[in-house]
Order: structure tokens, then C-alpha cells, then sequence
């Protein structure tokens, strides 16, 4: 029976993680498995790899083979190289003591090799964030500079305003105090005379005015019907009582006189 080692999703969509199973070769990709050997999480950086080394490398041994995927996990966890200097102290080449000696060379250099990068990644984090937090301080420190700019250029622009606003009732207040004790004393008998002088042609001119007038107004009069009107003035019984008034006291006179 053909046994691969591979992978076997997990977890949610876009951030899915995987199994590092020994299965049939023949079975669904995430179908049954007959053992799981690990996890590997590509959503780190470095990617994460929690590896059984010892039962990787006895199914190695036992020939099964690898996806090109898990071919790569083996050999960043120094499994296929294990097998290789395991395979050389088999042949002969040197013993198993020189073959341990050169795997833990080789896993301290990896080491070594992915803690590096591990620094330069978080370095380069750091350094990023450092770098967004200089450009906000800047953005931040150009718009306070601006805002005070403006700030300044508004109250430069409002101070002469309120200059001249606080300079007008100074200037205003001599002025109307002047003309108040100096200009009427001077001015009245000057006015007092020209309204005397225009009055008086304005009287003259007024019996003129009304003379003409009343000449013209003779004639109107005499044909008005007022001449006719008098003598029924004249037929009112009034002046005809005045007789009886007169003849009274002298009837009077004449009875005491009998």
C-alpha cells in the first residue's frame, strides 16, 4: 500500500492551517489518515511547524514519500538530513558519532539562520511602526504650526479693527465737547441776526402780498349780493320795537303829569 505524508486542511477559510498526516495515497485529500505527525501554520512569518521528528523520519525510513509541500517542511525541520548522514553511516562513510555531530552543526546554523530572520522581521516591524509614528508626529506638529499660523494671521487682521474701534470714541469725544462750548456762543448772534434780517424783508413782502389781494378782493365784494341783504336786516321786528320802547315812558309821564 502506497502511504504519502501530507497535508490535511484545518481551520477557516483564508486563514486555514493544516495537518501534517502520514496517509493512504488513495484516500480523499482530507479523508482518513493513519497518523498525524504535526501542524503547519503558514500564517505566521516564519511559518509555524510543530513536527514528531523521530516519527517523521521512521516513516521516511519505512518509504513513504512526501508532497513537494511536506518535502519542504522536512527539510527545514532537518529530517531528510537526518536520513541522509543516517544512510552514509550505513554505507560506511563515517560513524554515527561524526553523523551527530554534523546534524547538531547543521540544526545550530539553522537556528541560527531563522533567529536572524526572526530579528530582522521584528526589527523591521518596529522600525515601521517607528516610522508611522514619525510621520503622524510630523503630520500632526505641520497642522498644529498651520492652525497657529492662522490663529495669528486672524488676530493680526482683528487688532487693528479693535484699535480703531477703542481709538474712535477718544477722538470723538474732544470733538463734540468743542463745538459745544466755543461754536454756539460765537454762532447764535450771527444766526439771530440773519433770521432777523430774512424776517424782516419777509414782513414787508407779506402787506404787499396782502394789499394786492384785498383789491382785487373791493370789487368782488361789491358784486356779492351782501348789499341786498341789509335791508332785511332793517325789516327784523327789533328795530321796530325800539318805538314801543320809547312811547312807554312817555305815556308813563304823561299819567303822572295828570
Amino acid at each position: 500500500m502506497p502511504v504519502k505524508i501530507r497535508l490535511q486542511r484545518q481551520g477557516r477559510k483564508f486563514t486555514s492551517i493544516y495537518a501534517i498526516v502520514v496517509a493512504d495515497s488513495r484516500a480523499p485529500r482530507d479523508g482518513k489518515f493513519i497518523e498525524s505527525l504535526g501542524q503547519y501554520n503558514p500564517n505566521t512569518n516564519p511559518a509555524t511547524i510543530v513536527l514528531d521528528f523521530d516519527r517523521a523520519l521512521e516513516w521516511l525510513q519505512k518509504g513513504a514519500q512526501p508532497t513537494d509541500t511536506c518535502r519542504a517542511i522536512l527539510s527545514y525541520k532537518g529530517v531528510l538530513y537526518k536520513k541522509h548522514l543516517l544512510e552514509g553511516v550505513k554505507k560506511g562513510a563515517f560513524d554515527e558519532a561524526e553523523a551527530d555531530k554534523r546534524f547538531q552543526s547543521w540544526m545550530t546554523e539553522k537556528e541560527q539562520k531563522i533567529q536572524a530572520k526572526r530579528d530582522r522581521i521584528k526589527n523591521a516591524k518596529s522600525s515601521l511602526e517607528q516610522t508611522k509614528l514619525e510621520e503622524e508626529a510630523r503630520i500632526k506638529e505641520a497642522r498644529a504650526l498651520e492652525i497657529e499660523k492662522k490663529r495669528s494671521e486672524l488676530m493680526e487682521s482683528e487688532a487693528p479693527v479693535e484699535a480703531a474701534e477703542e481709538t474712535t470714541p477718544d477722538a470723538e469725544v474732544p470733538e463734540a465737547e468743542v463745538p459745544e462750548s466755543s461754536v454756539p456762543k460765537t454762532e447764535e448772534p450771527v444766526a439771530e441776526a440773519k433770521t432777523e434780517a430774512e424776517e424782516a424783508p419777509e414782513a414787508e413782502e407779506q402787506p404787499e402780498a396782502a394789499a394786492e389781494p384785498e383789491a382785487e378782493e373791493t370789487p368782488e365784494a361789491e358784486e356779492k349780493p351782501e348789499a341786498e341783504e341789509a335791508p332785511e336786516a332793517e325789516e327784523e321786528p327789533e328795530a321796530e320795537e325800539a318805538p314801543e320802547a320809547e312811547e312807554e315812558p312817555g305815556e308813563e309821564d304823561q299819567e303822572e303829569k295828570k
